[in-house]
């Protein structure tokens, strides 16, 4: 059985940065005072290059809409500067605003609330957290992380040149190193979309008539997702960085950057980067998700992660694993309940996928680089894998009339093996089976794809060669791409500028490494 990531909620921690007290005092606030930073002073060389000045902390900490606050946790100081610590409210009970203030960091310090769980059927539209663009937010603990619920919203809306940034006490300090992983929690968001595998309630034929529910497994006090409403919104996340989570509370039991609980397709998500998460890059229990211009970068499970009949639209993915670390780039299912409805359907397009020719059978859980069971409904379109010391897919079949699907079009594949090797099959299936429901071959599919990727995860020529499977025929929610890949060319750079830089991804000059901060 897959692994189940879950989530715990504990109090106040030895690694804060400041200590916990008995009460939360609302900061008198700056009135959203801004620290400017000298302009840079050129180099006397004759080549002039500008320096960059230590960053310069806020003076205090702004007023919010929540009534409770922001705690002034003091000043916290790396090789970069000095920053003003804001302590978030264990609950935001008023939709707030946190501004963007130079010099200032907010900081998530356990398990933070927005809003409290609207439950299953309401239309409540609860509260919205807003972040601005150039926000960076890390967990304060390891246990740290931001719980999104039923019928409330977050609008984290940054943009290319100032994506938002959730992060690392570690990395707030500068102790990184591109092996660094699970310091704090993640991003969760729970929703009112339908689900399987219920912790209460059941599923049931029709959608409005199940009462299927799912707890957030590790959290300590109730943190509930389902619903019957597919086109829930649990808000926006938009030119988002999630570093260093997934922080492990016990065996089996880890979080990930992005959780997706019962997400509705109201809910926006689009580039979204994950790196470094030591469970997986994102994981989506159910709902009805829509997301476009994901990254997994370095993710030490699994680069992609749905299960409990998640109903997905998905285009234009990276996904990337450091050298000897990870598992699948996808792991696809849902999670052994044969019988139960919705079965997933997933469909992914314009997705490149890579894992280094030094992680040979990863974690040896997947075993292949693409890793489909649970009587899951994959659909693969316009796909690039490069797995050169891996399979190229593995599938498992249940047995029974209701096994897991693949349809793919448009897909080329570097792998290991040749021929059925290319790929496994399991419980009810053979390699022979599973190379034929790829078809390599035909529908421009080609499991023994010579890669000409430049720079990573670029086209080459080869790649620029395969005609295109046309998604627009699929919804409207896939854009025209007439190639394969998730990046057509040179030309083609909507992955620069808001994501981070590290030994596993470069993703060009306009890009930070993803061990520094922002400084402006």
């Amino acid at each position: 059985m897959k692994k189940i990531h879950g989530l715990m909620l504990v109090g106040c921690s030895g690694l804060a940065l400041a200590g916990c007290g008995p009460t939360d005092i609302a900061s008198p606030g700056t009135g959203g005072n801004v620290v400017i930073n000298p302009t840079p002073t050129p180099t006397p060389t004759p080549t002039p290059t500008p320096t960059t000045s230590p960053v310069v902390a806020a003076a205090g900490c702004p007023t919010i809409e929540d009534p409770t606050g922001l705690t002034d946790a003091g000043t916290v100081t790396s090789a970069q500067g000095s920053w003003r610590v804001c302590t978030l409210p264990a609950r935001i009970t008023r939709s707030t605003t946190l501004p963007k203030i130079a010099g200032l960091l907010y900081s998530i310090n356990g398990r933070v609330d927005v809003g409290t769980d609207a439950g299953f059927s309401s239309t409540s539209t609860g509260v919205t957290l807003t972040i601005q663009p150039g926000v960076i937010l890390f967990g304060n603990t390891g246990t740290s992380w931001l719980a999104v619920n039923r019928g409330n919203k977050i609008n984290a809306v940054g943009t290319a040149s100032a994506p938002i940034i959730f992060t690392s006490r570690d990395n707030v300090l500068g102790l990184n190193t591109e092996t660094s992983q699970g310091q704090w929690g993640g991003v969760v968001l729970m929703g009112r979309a339908p689900i399987t595998d219920c912790t209460t309630g059941s599923v049931a034929s029709g959608s409005t008539a199940s009462t299927c529910e799912r707890q957030t497994e590790g959290s300590a006090d109730p943190a509930l997702y389902g619903g019957t409403n597919s086109a829930d919104s649990s808000g926006a996340l938009k030119y988002v960085q999630i570093r260093y989570s997934g922080y492990v509370l016990g065996s089996n039991s880890e979080l990930q950057a992005l959780t997706l609980e019962g997400v509705g397709s109201g809910t926006e998500l689009d580039y979204i980067q994950s790196y470094n998460s030591s469970d997986d890059g994102a994981e989506f229990f159910g709902g009805t998700v829509n997301m476009k211009h994901y990254i997994s970068v370095g993710a030490d499970d699994d680069s992609l992660d749905m299960d409990t009949g998640v109903q997905a639209n998905l285009q234009y993915l990276l996904l990337i694993q450091r050298s000897g670390a990870g598992d699948t780039l996808m792991e696809l299912d849902s999670n052994g309940n044969e019988s139960q409805t919705p079965r997933q359907v997933s469909r992914i397009a314009n997705f490149t996928a890579i894992q280094p020719a030094t992680s040979s059978n990863n974690e040896a859980n997947g075993q292949a680089a693409l890793f489909f069971r649970g009587n899951s409904d994959i659909n693969l379109y316009n796909g690039v894998v490069v797995a050169p010391a891996n399979q190229c897919i593995r599938m498992n079949g249940s047995g029974g009339t209701a096994s897991s699907t693949l349809t793919a079009r448009s897909v080329v594949m570097s792998c290991a093996g040749t021929g059925d090797d290319r790929f496994i099959g399991t419980g009810a299936y053979t390699a022979a089976q599973v190379a034929g429901f790829f078809g390599s071959g035909a529908n421009n599919n080609n499991a023994g794809f010579a890669s000409t990727l430049a720079s990573l995860y670029i086209n080459g020529a080869n790649e620029t060669a395969v005609t295109a499977f046309d998604v627009t025929t699929l919804s409207s929610f896939f854009s025209a791409a007439p190639y394969v890949g998730a990046v057509r060319n040179s030309s083609d750079t909507w992955y620069a500028g808001w994501t981070c830089n590290s030994t596993a991804a470069n993703f060009g000059t306009t890009s930070q490494s993803c061990t520094l901060l922002p400084t402006t």
